[in-house]
């Protein structure tokens, strides 16, 4: 029922704000004006067999859904500079069978909630060509606290045609040790084993420092592209402690992974207007880092104009990943491992996601609502060569 009130508030918001700018005059105002409420509302499942909560076997039987609000508030200054404040806030709830074997008796809980608030303000000189800003992050569940700092700088050339952007994040978290119950220190056994974490649980921290350039052309009236690089550092406690790892000897043990981890991404997006009606939107992404993982990522993304306001666009994603060092499955590990897991998210496979987006966008608005401008409804299937399947459906209004 909460879920659902947030939605229908969200939406109320929405076409009342949206009148609200639909009916002033169309100027510059410095005063801040709500100018766009997004909400977005998602519904995920998978299914599987290898949860690392029971040492890589067990189900992995997942429900995710996600609510999200964002308002965009924008305006100028008396040098004509743009600002722009966008709040959001995220609510999702999750079920998980998997969860329950926290406890070794399958009394834990299985289900939780995350709360993900953000504010970001930017600015932009459009004399200058230049914009940049900054924002901040905050995400809470059950287990795991996270506060983040960002800020991005992005500069246009003269004819607009070309763009580089920069961004960096920092994220500080916070993990409750809440181990398998048959592992837990004495002290936190008693308000452990009922499935509650308890206050006097430690905790860890890991903290994470990325930072992304992008550099995008404009070639001619049909073809663009861009190139993204990522360079990530990680270092903390990086894994969960209450994923189990059984070695072959039969003894288990708390899942133990490296302090540190270096990720180096790059990708390579390309589209191509393909005529009036249709475009193809193209995506490669190389990865590796320093567990051992490599991987793959190709993407077709080809959007179809039905009508001036209608357009349907199918894609398909492939991807392929090695495993990392520190991987075995459930009773594979020995005694002289120094790092290991039987979390499959670290093992080798492959995986393919296809679906459909369909999205409206009418002059007079959808439905006839003026301030209802956009309304797109995304369905996606998923599938790895490990078992796991996953299916998500998402439903975005937005509202000017």
């Amino acid at each position: 029922m909460r879920r659902i009130c947030l939605s229908v508030v969200g939406l109320i918001l929405g076409c009342f704000y949206g009148y609200a700018q639909s009916s002033g005059s169309d100027y510059k105002n410095l005063d801040l004006k709500l100018t766009e409420t997004n909400i977005i509302t998602g519904y995920y499942t998978h299914t599987g067999n290898h949860s690392p909560i029971t040492g890589g076997i067990g189900t992995q039987k997942l429900t995710d859904i996600s609510n999200i609000v964002n308002l965009k508030f924008v305006n100028w200054d008396v040098f004509d500079h743009k600002h722009t404040l966008e709040v959001e806030v995220g609510l999702d709830h999750h079920t998980a069978a998997s969860s329950a074997y926290v406890s070794k008796t399958g009394a834990s809980r299985t289900g939780g909630t995350r709360i993900y608030p953000s504010i970001t303000y930017s600015t932009e000189n459009s004399e200058k060509k230049t914009e940049s800003g900054i924002g901040v992050s905050f995400s809470s569940e059950y287990t795991y606290h996270s506060y983040g700092i960002n800020a991005h700088f992005t500069k246009k050339s003269k004819d607009d045609n070309r763009e580089f952007s920069m961004q960096g994040h920092l994220f500080v978290d916070r993990v409750k040790m809440v181990e398998p119950s048959e592992l837990r220190p004495v002290t936190v056994v008693t308000s452990a084993s009922r499935g509650d974490d308890g206050n006097n649980v430690p905790s860890k921290g890991r903290n994470t420092l990325d930072a992304t350039f992008s550099l995008s052309q404009v070639v001619n009236q049909k073809m663009q592209f861009a190139v993204t690089t990522d360079l990530v550092a990680q270092q903390g406690y990086l894994g969960l402690p209450f994923h189990r790892v059984y070695f072959n000897d039969g003894s288990v043990h708390i899942e133990n992974l490296s302090s540190t981890r270096f990720k180096f991404p790059l990708g390579f997006r390309f589209n191509y207007f393909a005529g009036d009606k249709v475009i193809l939107r193209s995506y490669y992404r190389y990865y590796a880092d320093s567990w051992g993982v490599t991987s793959h990522t190709a993407s077709l993304e080809v959007p179809v104009k039905i009508t001036s306001f209608v357009s349907v666009s199918p894609f398909y994603r492939y991807y392929t990943q090695t495993a990392a060092h520190a991987f075995a499955p459930y009773e594979t590990h020995t005694a002289s491992d120094t790092y290991y897991t039987s979390n499959y998210d670290y093992s080798a496979f492959n995986a393919n996601y296809a679906g459909v987006n369909f999205r409206i966008a009418p002059v007079k608005g959808v439905f006839g609502v003026k301030s209802f401008s956009v309304l797109e409804l995304r369905y996606g299937f998923y599938e790895q060569t490990t078992g796991l399947k996953a299916q998500n459906v998402s439903l975005n209004l937005r509202f000017k």
